[in-house]
């Protein structure tokens, strides 16, 4: 069959389409940011779109001729400058469903959420009930699969903090460590939707993906910390105002375009506890999901799922210091323009030149550190950073060598500066 995968190369699509190729479908994947899907997954039919702009049927039209199915994996968890739930979950679905009808594609397998509901007040639950009620609405074959928390060799978004909060060191923190949480292994997922691809689950199907029994938070993290063979660590449950504050901050980060899973709406999620029930898949398929233990047994962790681990809660605290740093470099250079340029007219560079290199040096410092900060403009402020600490090293050893030497040690402290950097472009990658 020729089957398009929305959001092929997220978290559950990616094993999605892995699981549809080894099944011998041909798959297309959509999504707005392909380059590196194409470059690990070659046999796929990539289409470069956003979801979000495509909202009526004509719209799809053209990437449904030749499809057999569909699979929608494509979502996202709040509002923010690349995001618009109701656009994802709900306008552009309605109009690829009625695109289906008129194309004559009638198998259609849409990844929900346990939990979404049209009555509930968070947006993200809300639009992904508006997104199922306009596929059971639908005239075609459609199955609805509603994972809990999925656990996949991927992490990014919710798996990845829970991965960074279990390797914190010393102590494990837990906002509302006990609340109930279900998972499910992404093969099993994927074991979904080939079933409903193939047509073997019954028709017209809404149904639960979580493990048997539920578990809380604190044993979770305790789970994923023995997982990555660290030593036990006592679970300390953190105040609600903490998490409230790290929601609080996360929000404003994704207003700059970052997508912290630590978000209002995965609190949110996290309060009413993500649970569904396990019951009616074990009757329709003869046996029950895998519990964790056997999910992270079946994904052995070693050295790279550690340094992941510690490096994630690092990151925000990498490009936090960095634009610090810069922001306030820029800053003392322009209250202090007439002290620094001193020190290169000592040199013999001009006054006039002096105080032109200065100024421009503090505006280049203020706008790369400010620029950092937004996620679209972050690895071109990184590459600036990169280029300016150059600069300022070869423009003082071809001018001033002595500073080299200086006892503050000025330009020694700009190697490891450099350094870090180069680590903040290393982890800049989401996913």
């Amino acid at each position: 069959m020729n089957v398009l995968v929305l959001g092929g190369y997220g978290l559950i699509g990616d094993a999605v389409v892995e699981r549809l190729l080894r099944d011998g479908h041909h798959v297309a994947g959509l999504g707005r940011n392909i380059r590196d899907a194409g470059r690990r997954r070659p046999a796929v039919r990539w289409i470069a779109a956003d979801m979000s702009k495509l909202l009526a049927t004509e719209d799809w039209l053209p990437v449904l001729a030749g499809m057999d199915a569909v699979v929608n994996a494509a979502g996202a968890l709040q509002d923010g400058p690349r995001d618009s739930l109701d656009a994802i979950h709900r306008g552009s679905l309605a109009a690829l469903l009625a695109a289906c009808e008129q194309a004559g594609v009638y198998r259609f397998v849409q990844i929900s959420a346990v939990g979404a509901d049209l009555g509930s007040l968070d947006p993200f639950f809300s639009t992904k009930a508006q997104g199922d009620m306009a596929v059971t609405s639908s005239s075609l074959e459609w199955t609805i699969l509603r994972p809990g928390l999925v656990i996949a060799p991927a992490a990014y978004g919710g798996t990845a903090l829970l991965r960074a909060l279990a390797a914190f060191p010393f102590f494990v923190p837990a906002v509302m460590a006990r609340q109930p949480i279900q998972t499910v292994a992404v093969t099993d997922v994927a074991e979904a939707v080939s079933r409903a691809v193939a047509g073997s689950l019954p028709p017209r199907l809404a149904i639960d993906l979580v493990e048997t029994e539920a578990r809380s938070l604190a044993d979770v993290l305790a789970s994923f910390r023995a997982w990555l063979g660290l030593p036990p660590a006592r679970i300390v449950a953190m105040p609600a105002i903490a998490g409230t504050l790290a929601a609080v901050i996360a929000d404003g980060l994704g207003v700059l375009g970052w997508r912290s899973p630590l978000r209002s709406a995965a609190l949110v999620a996290l309060q009413r506890g993500v649970t569904g029930d396990a019951g009616p898949w074990s009757d329709v398929s003869g046996h029950p999901l895998q519990p964790l233990e056997a999910t992270l047994a079946a994904m052995p962790a070693h050295v790279q799922e550690r340094w992941f681990a510690r490096l994630w809660l690092l990151k925000p605290v990498v490009f936090g210091v960095l634009s610090l740093f810069w922001l306030v470099s820029g800053i003392i250079g322009l209250v202090r323009q007439d002290t620094a340029a001193d020190i290169l007219i000592s040199h013999g560079i001009s006054p006039a030149f002096a105080l032109i290199l200065v100024i421009a040096g503090s505006i280049a410092d203020i706008v790369v550190g400010a620029a950092v900060l937004v996620r679209s403009y972050a690895r071109l402020a990184l590459a600036g950073m990169i280029a300016i600490t150059l600069a300022y090293i070869g423009a003082a050893t071809a001018f001033a060598p002595d500073l080299w030497v200086d006892p503050l040690g000025a330009m020694v402290k700009a190697i490891p500066a450099l350094c870090l950097v180069l680590v903040a472009l290393a982890i800049l990658d989401e996913r």
